[in-house]
């Protein structure tokens, strides 16, 4: 059994931060669960231009405002508590933060601990670490 306190482990390693976003990642691959699980939050006025494509990513607002735009179909969703959204596509997408949002994240395949974005929006695979 794994058992974590996300106000412990944001004083710790498991904490990224960018200037536009930080997260505390609670569940990684070293973990041994498939995938992983962090809770983000977006820095108000943050606008994300993403695209996963090593990763699917399933995401749960618990607080905040925002958008999510997907940039095959040009829709535009809104973000608030209680909406979940899952790039289930490797979807391409922007995420605008209106107000500090607040999101529950999992990822498949798992992260390892400090990904960030690459300059095509990406978290790198593993293997892409050496």
């Amino acid at each position: 059994m794994i058992v974590r306190d996300f106000n412990e482990a944001k004083f710790t390693a498991r904490r990224v931060e960018t200037a536009n976003w930080e997260s505390v990642r609670l569940l990684l691959k070293s973990d041994g669960m498939g995938f992983s699980f962090h809770i983000t939050t977006i820095h108000r006025g943050a606008r994300l231009k993403m695209h996963y494509r090593n990763h699917l990513e399933a995401v749960y607002c618990i607080s905040g405002t925002g958008s999510i735009e997907d940039l095959q179909s040009n829709e535009i969703h809104a973000v608030r508590p209680g909406i979940i959204y899952a790039l289930d596509k490797h979807d391409a997408h922007v995420l605008c933060a209106e107000t500090e949002l607040v999101l529950v994240c999992v990822f498949v395949p798992p992260l390892v601990g400090t990904e960030v974005h690459d300059q095509t929006g990406a978290y790198p695979l593993d293997s892409e670490r050496i």
